[in-house]
């Protein structure tokens, strides 16, 4: 007998009626107030950028692979260390925090825009335009800035570096400063007076308070950065000598610096603590563990991260070593806090290992050996030893890329079908997941030793008779991996943007806690049309899970034992469920 089977009915998005004219696009950038946009914006270019950062980074690694010059002189390895520095800090990982901020924070707090969109534009622009001034020095004579990107003077003086590349980056990083400077006052204006009601500060999601954290950690840093470079710029064109070594002006310009440069470290690692935080308990089918904690723990490594600035200095002789080695020291507290929150969240949970929880493990793996590594930095004795050695690049390569690169990937499968409406490729992001992890380790591991051993940074050769050449070589190789791995990724971003399953479901992965969880995939022009009632800092699984908030709120309460139900159940009965690709049983 046969059986008559009902065809499926196809989800497809409707065609827009009529075609865009030619250039609407490029005009729609340069005008939006989109907050969501203006984060595409963001995510695009400081993606492009990373890519350029990288390749500088690969051509450098395929020098020092063997020893004796390969196809560099000597000024253009200075000027590849230089900007690949500059890029990837300032013109990667600042701008991706405005990325992710510009994208999530106003959803997850029930806000419709940000509270300057125009301001918000301008932002962009600004840091486009510097990041382009800055990078222009590859095109003028004399090429780009090649004194390191920490502008040591006198290194950064008229007289050692005399080209207009020079003045470029100077007026550069300005540019791109006041940009981030006009972000980070945005976002802190939109999280104090936009939140939705019933959003009070301690319902916020850990990312939210996060970039807050980090928006004035930007307002205290960014403008000591800025000023710096003016005085230097002053300094080359005029003769200002304030930064002149005879007057002790080189070690001021040290302390200017790195005033800025050590809370900037935080300042783009503090957002990625927050995505991680945002995805580990998703995926681990639990409340965050120890919410109040993570915030109190975000806050002190703020506050001791505008302390520590010095020990960077150990070796120049002019700080107090016992009471810089004893503040960074203290900050592993508040990090360890947060290391034993995540494990927490994950301990006896129902974990999936999604490609976001992946990278997030992965981000967990890396950021804990750059963080030992640190510990041992932090110790005046040991960094006489290994500092301006490959040590100290291997530390802050695993401190940086584990923190910023693992979790800006985790953040983006996260987040991708929420702002697309589209799932991406599992299978491919896990072949991106691996070939990133062995070939970030690949590359970075072995440089400890290398550092160890004697190899200084910054140098352009090396003897044979060094024996730096068979560690120098697998770094090259890793190296090559890492970069291969960026292919994969924006290949599943193509596919999945243009052909990806279409996503049905607010929460599309089933278990999201925050505010943007609860609206449409993709959400609306002002992303909300209705705020579901906020009270409590998971409003997105109260309202998926509505016969669950006995339990939850039972939970919530001090002084009495949990309830430990297992998950199956407490989804599995009556109320509607919602999982990754899967519609509500209970409509079938």
């Amino acid at each position: 007998m046969a059986t008559l089977l009902e065809p499926t009915p196809i989800v497809t998005r409707p065609h827009p009626e009529r075609r865009p004219s030619k250039g609407s696009m490029f005009l729609l950038l340069l005008r939006t107030t989109d907050h969501k946009l203006i984060g595409r914006m963001y995510f695009v270019t400081s993606f492009a950028f990373f890519a350029l950062g990288g390749l500088m980074a690969l051509i450098m690694r395929a020098e020092l692979a063997r020893p004796g010059a390969q196809f560099l002189s000597p000024e253009q390895y200075n000027q590849l260390f230089t900007m690949h520095g500059t890029i990837m800090l300032l013109f990667f990982a600042t701008p991706i925090v405005f990325a992710f901020a510009n994208l999530v924070l106003p959803l997850q707090i029930g806000s419709p825009d940000v509270a300057f969109p125009r301001l918000n534009s301008f932002s962009y622009w600004l840091y486009l335009a510097g990041a382009l001034m800055a990078t222009s020095g590859f095109i003028v004579p004399g090429g780009a800035a090649d004194f390191g990107w920490t502008a040591y003077s006198p290194l950064s003086d008229i007289t050692h570096t005399p080209g207009v590349g020079a003045d470029l980056w100077i007026l550069g990083l300005a540019v791109s400063g006041l940009g981030t400077i006009l972000g980070g006052v945005n976002m802190i204006t939109t999280v104090l007076t936009l939140r939705a009601p019933g959003m009070t500060m301690f319902r916020m999601p850990i990312f939210t308070w996060n970039i807050l954290v980090t928006s004035i950690l930007v307002l205290l840093a960014f403008p000591i950065l800025t000023a710096a470079l003016l005085v230097l710029f002053v300094d080359r064109h005029f003769g200002a000598q304030v930064f002149d070594p005879a007057n002790g002006g080189a070690l001021l310009f040290q302390h200017l610096f790195w005033f800025f440069g050590h809370p900037e470290v935080y300042s783009i690692a503090l957002p990625f603590f927050g995505i991680v935080t945002e995805i580990i308990p998703v995926f681990s089918r639990k409340p965050l563990f120890g919410y109040k904690g993570m915030i109190f723990a975000t806050v002190a490594i703020a506050a001791l991260g505008l302390t520590v600035w010095a020990h960077h200095m150990f070796v120049t002789g002019g700080v107090l070593l016992p009471f810089f080695a004893l503040l960074t020291f203290l900050i592993a507290v508040p990090t360890g806090i947060k290391f034993f929150n995540w494990i927490g969240s994950m301990w006896k949970g129902q974990i999936t290992f999604e490609t976001p929880m992946l990278f997030s493990l992965g981000f967990l793996v890396t950021f804990l050996f750059g963080g030992l590594s640190g510990v041992l930095l932090a110790s005046p004795p040991i960094d006489f030893h290994v500092s301006d050695s490959y040590f100290v690049i291997a530390h802050f390569h695993y401190v940086l890329f584990g923190t910023i690169v693992f979790a800006v990937y985790a953040g983006v499968y996260f987040w991708f079908p929420k702002f697309t409406g589209r799932y991406m490729d599992e299978r491919i992001g896990k072949v991106h997941f691996w070939t990133t992890f062995f070939g970030f380790h690949g590359t970075f591991l072995v440089q400890h030793w290398l550092g160890n051993e004697g190899m200084p940074r910054r140098y352009f050769d090396y003897l044979p008779s060094d024996g730096f050449t068979t560690l120098n070589t697998i770094s090259t190789l890793g190296s090559f991996l890492l970069g291969a791995s960026l292919l994969p990724f924006v290949y599943n971003l193509y596919k999945s943007y243009r052909f990806g399953e279409i996503v049905t479901e607010d929460d599309p992965w089933g278990y999201g806690n925050s505010l943007e969880w609860a609206t449409s995939s993709p959400p609306p022009r002002h992303n909300f049309t209705s705020i579901p009632r906020i009270r409590s800092e998971r409003p997105a699984f109260e309202l998926h899970y509505p016969h669950m908030l006995e339990q939850l709120e039972h939970d919530a309460h001090a002084g009495g034992r949990i309830r430990s139900r297992p998950l199956e159940k407490l989804v599995a009965s009556d109320g509607p469920r919602q999982g990754a690709k899967d519609t509500d049983p209970s409509s079938g």
